[in-house]
C-alpha cells in the first residue's frame, strides 16, 4: 500500500468539525504516542524490557492510530505523508553530509 493509497482509504474514518481539525489531531497524535510509550513503559517494569510477540502485535496497533492521525493532520496542513517523507530523508542527508546527524537542534 502506497502513502496516497492509505490516505484514501484513512480519510473514510474521520468524525471530527473541520473547524477544529488541527487542534483535534494533535491531541489524537499526542495521545496515541502516549499509548504507545505507555505499553513499552510497561513492558520494561513488567517484563524487564522483552518484547514478546504479543507485546509487538500491541504496540503495531498503537503505531497504526499514530499513522492515522499523522496523514490526517498532513492533509489538514495542506501536506501529505509521502511528501514529508521526502522532506524527511532530505532534511537528513543535508545534515550527514555537513556532519551533524548527531547534533542537537531543529535547524542544524
Amino acid at each position: 500500500m502506497t502513502f496516497l493509497e492509505y490516505r484514501e482509504q484513512a480519510r473514510t474514518f474521520e468524525s471530527f468539525p473541520k473547524d477544529i481539525s488541527v487542534a483535534y489531531l494533535l491531541l489524537g497524535l499526542g495521545g496515541e504516542a502516549g499509548e504507545l510509550q505507555n505499553k513499552y513503559k510497561k513492558i520494561l517494569r513488567d517484563e524487564s524490557g522483552l518484547l514478546t510477540e504479543e507485546a509487538v502485535l500491541e504496540m503495531r496497533k498503537e503505531i497504526g492510530d499514530v499513522l492515522w492521525y499523522l496523514d490526517r493532520l498532513a492533509e489538514s496542513l495542506g501536506s501529505s505523508l509521502e511528501q514529508e517523507a521526502r522532506h524527511n530523508i532530505a532534511k537528513l542527508t543535508d545534515r550527514h553530509r555537513r556532519g551533524v546527524i548527531s547534533g542537537s537542534g531543529d535547524n542544524r
